[in-house]
């Protein structure tokens, strides 16, 4: 059974000040994210939160200015504090606040805590400087880093009582992860080449003349770079597709929370399609208040009622 909000509420002043401090971070750091979870009750907010400050703690290691043997180091040494939280050795005095929330979070929610094992691999991958060949292996770490975000969540606000189909669940959620990590690929196409990394499959580099890379505003010379970004812009709505048949099997708030932070992505592959060279000019973005026009469309179950509407015509 979920906690309720008396629950929270009652927590003890140290598991308190580690989800404030938490919340902090995510509210922050991940605003796109804060939008979507500010949808949620205070107990799944803040287990979601906790959530965040740990993996946001392991991409930090990744893209810092550390030497790769440091980062490898300092991951070895976060994946032994997840040890401690699995094994219930995260005291509410502990000195590291992200511990002791995610800690707490553990325990009120069956959050498979071994998708966090597959975030550090992850960006073990980014610090060993992999690069990857085809889309499959590119999927690959795409299911470490943002799948397994997907399926760590649905632990947190799981499918409703009742709800059809609900084995798929995990499923559609780490498709879901997929599609908002191969948006967020294509909006920092730059950005990670100016970090010497390059996510996007050699092969599809090749096929569309941009194997020479992205280092400036401009596409390498006599590419078709607007080919290569409406090519993963179709496969990112293919997968949006597939890990939005989530939302009919979540609870009204927590369909509110995954509709919102999944139509923020959406929607900037929107403007990357519209004006790919964009991502090469700057960081794309969305203002405020069209983020918080995604947040009511959630919070109504539009998108929810459409895609199960869509759903049954398949089933009939």
């Amino acid at each position: 059974m979920s906690p309720t909000v008396e629950d929270s509420i009652s927590l003890p002043a140290p598991v308190l000040a580690a989800y404030s401090y938490c919340e902090t971070v995510t509210g922050s750091e991940a605003r796109n994210f804060a939008y979507g979870i500010r949808l949620l009750p205070v107990a799944e907010r803040r287990a979601m939160s906790a959530l965040y400050a740990f993996s946001r703690r392991v991409d930090d290691i990744g893209d810092g200015t550390l030497a790769p043997e440091v980062k490898a180091d300092r991951l070895g040494a976060t994946r032994d504090i997840l040890d401690r939280i699995r094994d219930g050795k995260i005291d509410e005095d502990d000195t590291d606040p992200v511990a002791v929330a995610l800690a707490d979070a553990s325990r009120r929610f069956p959050i498979p805590l071994s998708g966090l094992d597959e975030l550090i691999d992850g960006v073990l991958m980014d610090v060993k400087g992999v690069t990857y060949e085809t889309w499959d292996d590119l999927k690959l770490y795409c299911r470490c880093v943002a799948g397994a975000i997907g399926r760590l969540s649905l632990g947190i606000f799981g499918p409703a009582p009742g709800a059809p189909q609900t084995e798929k669940a995990a499923e559609y959620a780490d498709t879901l992860g997929l599609a908002l990590q191969l948006t967020n690929i294509l909006r920092d196409v730059r950005e990670d080449a100016g970090n010497g990394r390059t996510y996007l499959p050699a092969d599809d580099l090749a096929k569309f003349g941009c194997s020479d890379g992205f280092d400036g505003p401009h596409p390498p010379a006599g590419s078709d770079f607007p080919g290569l970004v409406h090519f993963e812009v179709r496969r990112a709505r293919a997968l949006f597709a597939e890990g939005y048949r989530l939302l009919p099997m979540l609870d009204r708030r927590s369909g509110a929370c995954v509709a919102a932070m999944a139509g923020i992505y959406r929607r900037l592959l929107d403007r990357i399609e519209r004006d790919p060279l964009a991502v090469l000019r700057g960081r794309v973005s969305l203002p405020g208040h069209e983020k918080a026009y995604v947040a009511v469309r959630g919070l109504s179950g539009f998108d929810a009622r459409q895609i199960g509407r869509q759903a049954g015509r398949r089933r009939a």
